[in-house]
């Protein structure tokens, strides 16, 4: 018998709300509202995100750090609203794929699966590389040799380590959602009590004059110099708040398929925003904005926040956050692969890429190829942009901004476009299914053109250019150029999907037209 079954084949069917859809074969019933919080807090690695995107907002906005995470959440509960909406209409583990895909045609449909794809591989090639150096740094501090912590500056170590830890992501990854969700448990539980101990200390260390003191000025947006800079500092912003989606991802394994995925998805949002607030207002009271000694604005300390801050808050407990930045890496290198795996599983099923992608191993119940093929392009991304620069590396970061906004956006709008038949059937209808996606996704095109505007300046991002054209406008256009050309070979080979054959042979519910 074939280790593997494919999904879809025979045409088991599932019936958890009433719709009768054919299984791609995933484990059903196994998360709870909880467990599916847990992954979606764990996906976004609020300690990892953090780390990377406190420097850099303060460098765009400088105090009003708050504001502008209070403004990049408003499009993310809204988007997530849209993204609830869907999910209670036809649960998938394709998401923006698949929902793009009926509103307005195949084509966008691809093109939003590419953009959510693109942009996960990026951020688990980034998860492992942080993972390395905090590793590094871990083994220096608890053997006081600080000549271990600079093993990560070594290419031929960093890389091969890095490619160690995404290998054994994947390894857990494949083994099934039970040991996914064990492993996780005990990783947020630890980088949320840190975090968290991290903002009391930093209230509780008292300075004559405190470097910044508390100011409500921080939570106006309209402070910021200019729309470009609070453009930018949005941008970070929504990157830090990405991946509670993955909530939605695992719809199909979860308990209540139409309601709880939506739910915890939006719990996890509003819990991440008190999270962050409260760590940006002890971290500003505590260091400030200088850009000289411990101060946000210091370009050394933009690098790597909670390494340099860790000891003067923390004192002796420091290496707490070491184990925290590590765990927060690890837990969401491991949850992440959870997004694209699933994506190219439903892909796959639709016959939008080749048919092996939809093959779900019958033990596991999980997209083994999938996941192994995602693994091994986050491996290969990262290698190759290590070897080219750290500047290269960088700067996908905030290209990675962009591709958020694109298929974030293009979902909301396909939640309206697939739902304006019943815009209006209900006032509950109207906001949740018309009027919050919409201002959702609006909000995000904005920010998507005006950081693709900005990134065409040599200077911005990292400074790094190609022919005059800034690094990271160079990286999108590869981007989106390379989907293009894979979507126009992947319709020469499986002309089906892009007929709309298969969309309709699987449909739980009639096909937009």
């Amino acid at each position: 018998m074939n280790e593997y079954t494919e999904a879809g084949r025979p045409p088991d069917t599932a019936s958890d709300s009433g719709n009768t859809q054919r299984s791609k074969g995933l484990a059903k019933g196994r998360l709870g509202l909880l467990a599916s919080v847990v992954l979606g807090i764990s996906t976004i690695a609020p300690v990892y995100t953090l780390t990377g995107a406190l420097g850099p907002t303060v460098r765009e906005v400088g105090a009003h750090l708050p504001a502008v995470f209070i403004v990049g959440f408003l499009p993310m509960l809204l988007v997530a609203l849209g993204y609830r909406e869907l999910n209670s209409a036809e649960p998938d583990s394709g998401t923006s794929f698949t929902w793009s895909a009926r509103a307005f045609g195949p084509m966008i449909g691809w093109i939003g699966g590419w953009g959510l794809v693109v942009a996960t591989t990026i951020v688990l090639s980034n998860l492992a590389g942080v993972a390395v150096d905090f590793f590094y740094l871990f083994l220096a501090q608890i053997t006081g040799n600080q000549e271990l912590a600079a093993l990560a500056d070594n290419l031929l170590v960093n890389v091969s380590t890095c490619c160690v830890f995404i290998a054994l992501a994947v390894w857990i990854c494949c083994r099934g959602m039970a040991t996914t969700m064990t492993v996780q448990y005990g990783l947020v539980a630890l980088q949320l009590l840190v975090l968290i101990g991290f903002a009391f200390a930093a209230f509780g260390e008292t300075t004559a004059p405190p470097p910044l003191a508390f100011d409500l000025a921080w939570f106006n947006p309209f402070g910021v110099e200019s729309f470009s800079a609070f453009a930018a500092g949005l941008s970070l912003s929504i990157f830090i708040f990405w991946g509670w989606d993955v909530c939605l991802t695992v719809s199909e394994e979860s308990v209540g398929s139409e309601e709880v995925p939506g739910k915890a998805a939006t719990w996890t949002v509003l819990l991440i925003l008190g999270l962050y607030l409260l760590t940006a207002i002890a971290t500003l009271q505590f260091a400030g904005i200088s850009d000289q000694g411990l101060g946000l604005g210091n370009p050394r300390i933009q690098e790597n926040v909670f390494a340099h801050l860790a000891g003067p808050v923390m004192g002796p407990l420091a290496i707490l956050m070491s184990i925290a930045v590590l765990a927060s890496t690890a837990a969401s290198l491991q949850s992440t692969f959870v997004s694209p795996a699933r994506t190219l599983l439903a892909m796959g099923y639709y016959g939008a890429v080749p048919q092996r992608f939809a093959k779900v191993c019958p033990r596991s119940q999980t997209p083994r190829y999938a996941t192994i093929c995602a693994g091994i392009a986050a491996a290969v991304f990262y290698v190759t942009m290590r070897t080219l620069s750290e500047n290269v590396l960088a700067d996908t970061i905030t290209a990675l901004g962009m591709m958020i906004c694109f298929y974030y956006s293009l979902t909301a709008f396909a939640c309206v476009w697939y739902f304006r038949h019943s815009l209006f059937d209900s006032v509950r209808h109207f906001f949740m299914r018309g009027v919050c996606p919409l201002v959702g996704g609006v909000i995000l095109s904005v920010i998507f053109v005006r950081t693709a505007i900005d990134s065409a300046s040599p200077d911005f991002g990292s400074g790094s250019h190609v022919a005059g054209l800034g690094l990271v406008f160079v990286i999108a256009a590869i981007i989106s150029a390379l989907g293009i050309v894979l979507m126009m070979l992947s319709r020469l080979r499986a002309p089906a999907y892009f007929l709309g054959a298969t969309l309709r042979q699987q449909a739980t519910i009639p096909l937009q037209e």
